[in-house]
C-alpha cells in the first residue's frame, strides 16, 4: 500500500466571507515540495472570486488522467523497445449532469500524439494495443466512475 499526500491551503485575510465575496484562490502543495496556485473554475464561480490563471479541480482531474495514461504508455513502449521522442496530449473533460442529475465530469477524452524514432517504429495496431494496455493499467482511470476515452492522434508512422 502506498499513500499520497497533498495539502490545500486557503486563507480569508480581509475578504468578506459571510457576504460570499471572497477569493477561491488557494495553494496546492505536493509532497515533493512544489506549490501550484489553485482556484475554483471560472465556469463555476465567476471572476474575480475565481482566478482563471490557477489550476481548478476539474483541470487537475483531467490532467491526472492524462498524466497517468502517459506514464504507463511510456513504460510499455520502453519495454517493447520503441523509442518515444515526444508525447503530447490535448485532453478534454466534459462537465455536465450525470444520470443522477448531479454535476459530474462525465467524459474525459485523451488525445495522445506520440512521436517515435529509431529502427523500430510501432504499427497502428501496436500503438492501439499500447494505448489500450496503458488505459487498463492507469491507476487513476481504474479509480473513477467517469468514462475515460483514449483517442490517439496519429501522425506519420
Amino acid at each position: 500500500m502506498a499513500q499520497y499526500t497533498a495539502e490545500v491551503l486557503w486563507q480569508r485575510g480581509e475578504q468578506d466571507f459571510l457576504g460570499n465575496r471572497y477569493s477561491r484562490r488557494h495553494v496546492l502543495r505536493f509532497d515533493g515540495g512544489v506549490e501550484v496556485p489553485g482556484s475554483s473554475s471560472p465556469h463555476v464561480v465567476p471572476v474575480p472570486m475565481s482566478d482563471a490563471s490557477a489550476v481548478d479541480p476539474e483541470e487537475a482531474f483531467v490532467s491526472s488522467l492524462s498524466s497517468c495514461h502517459m506514464l504507463w504508455f511510456l513504460s510499455i513502449a520502453a519495454k517493447r523497445k520503441f523509442c518515444v521522442d515526444r508525447y503530447f496530449d490535448a485532453a478534454v473533460g466534459v462537465m455536465e449532469k450525470n444520470v443522477a442529475g448531479k454535476m459530474a465530469m462525465t467524459v474525459v477524452t485523451l488525445r495522445p500524439e506520440v512521436t517515435f524514432s529509431g529502427e523500430r517504429v510501432p504499427t497502428r495496431q501496436e500503438l492501439d494495443a499500447m494505448h489500450h494496455e496503458a488505459h487498463e493499467e492507469c491507476f487513476i482511470a481504474n479509480s473513477v466512475k467517469t468514462e475515460v476515452r483514449c483517442e490517439p492522434v496519429y501522425g506519420e508512422l
